[in-house]
């Protein structure tokens, strides 16, 4: 690649909705986190609705929609009944998550090679309301080609395992799955597909892949909202974008 585009930070508010559902009510609320990270740069909003509805609700999504003005970004499982919900939000993209009801995060890309029959109408009824479809994967070649195959136009690539090694301090490992993403977001760039990247991402972690040319968007919330609690939403979403052009420009 000549240039690296522009690398796009998309903020997860998931987490601000789990501290208002500890206790009730309607505060603190996550659509006001969204347009205050949408202030201090952030180029879209990210949020999953889950199947236990144990952070983000319904009507969540509905006032994302309506009440901001950067992309919504969907994040959801492939089952009917979030498939008819986001075809009536119409959310700018909709990434596609593996779920597991007893899981605290999400703990493994999408198995797209194993699903692609279940998949594949999904990716289609999507395609076909004009919304953006990203599946997040491991980077791992056989479930870039599927994604490629089956018509999704974007990969977020599951960040979440080089993380945990880096911060665990276990370097081998972590250079391991380091050169994983590296040719990942290299074959799936090279497939046509638009690259995405997140789970555990950090500062320090943001800086180093927003180096990969081929990667266009991060995706960042829990350790960002963490940090907001000592620092504010608008101080972190103004470092990270600072770590993300350090990266881009390295």
């Amino acid at each position: 690649m000549s240039q690296a585009p522009k690398l796009r930070l998309g903020v997860n508010v998931d987490h601000i909705a789990t501290l208002r559902n500890a206790r009730g009510g309607r505060n603190p609320d996550p659509v006001r986190a969204a347009k205050l990270a949408i202030e201090a740069g952030a180029d879209g909003i990210t949020a999953h609705l889950r199947e236990d509805r144990r952070h983000i609700r319904d009507e969540d999504m509905a006032r994302l929609k309506a009440e901001i003005d950067r992309p919504l970004n969907f994040e959801m499982a492939a089952t009917d009944e979030m498939l008819r919900i986001a075809l009536a939000t119409k959310p700018h993209a909709c990434c596609l998550v593996p779920e597991r009801r007893e899981e605290l995060t999400t703990e493994g890309g999408l198995d797209v090679v194993g699903q692609h029959n279940a998949l594949a109408p999904v990716i289609a009824r999507l395609n076909d309301a004009g919304i953006r479809v990203s599946l997040f994967i491991a980077a791992d070649p056989r479930q870039i080609e599927m994604a490629a195959k089956l018509r999704a136009p974007v990969v977020e690539i599951h960040t979440g395992a080089w993380c945990d090694a880096v911060t665990d301090g276990h370097k081998e490992k972590a250079e391991a799955e380091w050169q994983r993403i590296i040719k990942g977001a290299a074959l799936a760039y090279s497939a046509g597909l638009e690259v995405h990247a997140g789970h555990g991402l950090d500062y320090d972690t943001a800086e180093r892949i927003a180096a990969l040319p081929e990667i266009v968007e991060l995706n960042i919330g829990y350790f960002m909202i963490g940090e907001a609690l000592f620092v504010g939403l608008a101080d972190t979403v103004g470092a990270m974008r600072a770590a993300m052009d350090r990266g881009r420009g390295a």
